[in-house]
C-alpha cells in the first residue's frame, strides 16, 4: 500500500468540485462529489436523536437500492431544527443537483453543515448548485467546501494492487467542534475505484467505524448531521472483492488505514487544540472493555486541561480509568506518558522531569495503560482542551440560531 498525493476525486471515475456561493463570508461553502457511474454505497449516520433534514433524505436515497452517484454538500448552515421546510429544501437541494448531472434525485446524497436552527438561503443554495463543475471544476476544493471551524482540510490517498488491479482509494472528512462520535460525529466522505460486493462494503464501514471515528472526541458532544457515506464505482476493474480472500485483506488494509488518519486528523484539529492526544489502553478482558476505557481517558476534561498544560497529572488518567466502568484491578495498574512510566503496579515511579516535560510539549502525547486483566488492546484520540475551545464556542452569534456545528 503507498500513500500518494490527490484528492477525494483521485480514483478512476470520480469528478468533483468546490465553490464559494455566499453562504460563508469568504470561504468555499459548496461541494459536489460525482462518480461517472453508479457506485455501490456504504452509509452510517448520527445517532441523535434531533437528526437534521439531509439525514432523511440521504438515507432514503441510499435505501433505494444501495447506490449512489452523487453527493451535494454546503458547509455555513446545518439545515437542522428547521421543520418540514428544512426537508423540502434538502429535497430541493438534492432534485436541482440530480437535473444538473442527469440522474435521478435517488441518485444524489444531500449533506449540511454549520449553524443549526437558521432555513437554508435557497436562492444561494440553487444558484451555488448550478455553479458546480465537476468535469472542469478544482477537485482538491471539494475537501475545503465541507469545512466549518475546522483549521485545514482532512484528505488522504492510497493505492495498491488487488486482482492484479491498481486500486485507489481516497478519503476526506469535516471535523473539529461537537465531536464525540457514537456513529460518526463528522461529515466524511470515502471514494474508491474498487469493485466490491455492496453487502460486504456496508459491514466493513460499520465495523471499521467503531475502531477509528467512534474513537475520538473533542468536547462529548454528537451533532444532529453527522454521516459517513462511502462509493465504490468498481472502474478499477479488478474481480469483485469478497468476503474471506486475500483480496478483501488487501481492501481492509487500506480502507482501515485511510479512516483511522482521517480519525486522527479530525481529533487533532480540534477546536482550539494544541496537540493530538493518542490513549491506548493494553491487557484489557476485551476490546470492547479496551475501547472504552481509553476513550473515558481521552475524553477527560482534566486530562485533556493537564496535557494542554503539559502537566504529567497521572492521577486524572488513573481517575477516568476508574469510572470507565472497565474492568480493572485497581492496585496492579501500569501507566506511561510519553517514554516514561509514571505509575507501576498503581505506585507512583520517579521519572525524568525534564524529559517529561519536553514530550508534554510536542503536538502528539502518548498515553499508554496497561490494566493486566487479559490482552485486549484499545486505542482512542482526543486534543488538548484549552482557553482557545471555550473563547470559540462563547463567541458565536446565535441571536437568530440556535447554535453551530
Amino acid at each position: 500500500m503507498k500513500i500518494i498525493e490527490g484528492n477525494i476525486a483521485s480514483p478512476l471515475g470520480f469528478l468533483a468540485d468546490g465553490k464559494h456561493v455566499g453562504l460563508k463570508n469568504d470561504k468555499k461553502d459548496m461541494g459536489m462529489l460525482y462518480s461517472t457511474v453508479p457506485a455501490q454505497a456504504a452509509a452510517v449516520f448520527t445517532t441523535n436523536v434531533m437528526k437534521a433534514a439531509p439525514i432523511f433524505v440521504t438515507k432514503d436515497a441510499w435505501q433505494t437500492d444501495g447506490t449512489l452517484q452523487a453527493v451535494i454538500v454546503n458547509s455555513g448552515n446545518a439545515n437542522a431544527c428547521t421543520g418540514t421546510q428544512g426537508l423540502d429544501d434538502a429535497k430541493t437541494m438534492q432534485q436541482v443537483a440530480a437535473a444538473q448531472l442527469g440522474l435521478a434525485p435517488e441518485a444524489v446524497a444531500v449533506a449540511s453543515t454549520g449553524m443549526i436552527g437558521v432555513s437554508l438561503p435557497m436562492p444561494k443554495i440553487t444558484a451555488g448548485i448550478a455553479q458546480m463543475d465537476v468535469k472542469n471544476g478544482v477537485s482538491a476544493d471539494f475537501a475545503q467546501a465541507i469545512l466549518t471551524t475546522d483549521t485545514q482540510s482532512k484528505e488522504i490517498v492510497v493505492t495498491q494492487e488487488i486482482g492484479g488491479q491498481l486500486v485507489t482509494m481516497a478519503g476526506c472528512a469535516k471535523g473539529s467542534g461537537m465531536i464525540h462520535p457514537n456513529m460518526a460525529t463528522m461529515l466524511g466522505f470515502i471514494t474508491t475505484d474498487a469493485k466490491i460486493d455492496q453487502q460486504l462494503l456496508q459491514a466493513t464501514l460499520a465495523s471499521t467505524t467503531e475502531v477509528t471515528f467512534n474513537q475520538i472526541t473533542v468536547d462529548g458532544d454528537t451533532s444532529t448531521n453527522d454521516m459517513v457515506i462511502v462509493l465504490a464505482n468498481g472502474q478499477a476493474n479488478n474481480p469483485e472483492i469478497t468476503a474471506d480472500t486475500p483480496e478483501y485483506v488487501q481492501f481492509l488494509e487500506m480502507f482501515k488505514h485511510v479512516m483511522g488518519e482521517l480519525a486522527k486528523k479530525i481529533a487533532q484539529d480540534g477546536e482550539g487544540a494544541t496537540k493530538l492526544i493518542e490513549v491506548t489502553v493494553k491487557n484489557a478482558t476485551n476490546e470492547l472493555d479496551a475501547r472504552m476505557m481509553a476513550k473515558k481517558i481521552v475524553g477527560s476534561s482534566l486530562v485533556k486541561t493537564a496535557i494542554f498544560g503539559s502537566d504529567p497529572n497521572w492521577g486524572r488518567i488513573i481517575c477516568a480509568l476508574g469510572y470507565s466502568g472497565g474492568v480493572i484491578d485497581p492496585a496492579s495498574i501500569d501507566i506511561q506518558l510519553g517514554s516514561q512510566t509514571v505509575l507501576q503496579d498503581s505506585t507512583p515511579v520517579t521519572f525524568d522531569d525534564d524529559l517529561m516535560t519536553s514530550e508534554l510539549e510536542q503536538a502528539k502525547v502518548s498515553i499508554v495503560v496497561d490494566v493486566k486483566q487479559g490482552s485486549a488492546t484499545g486505542l482512542a484520540w482526543g486534543c488538548d482542551l484549552t482557553y482557545k475551545y471555550v473563547e470559540i464556542n462563547a463567541l458565536y452569534d446565535t441571536s437568530k440560531a440556535g447554535g453551530s456545528l
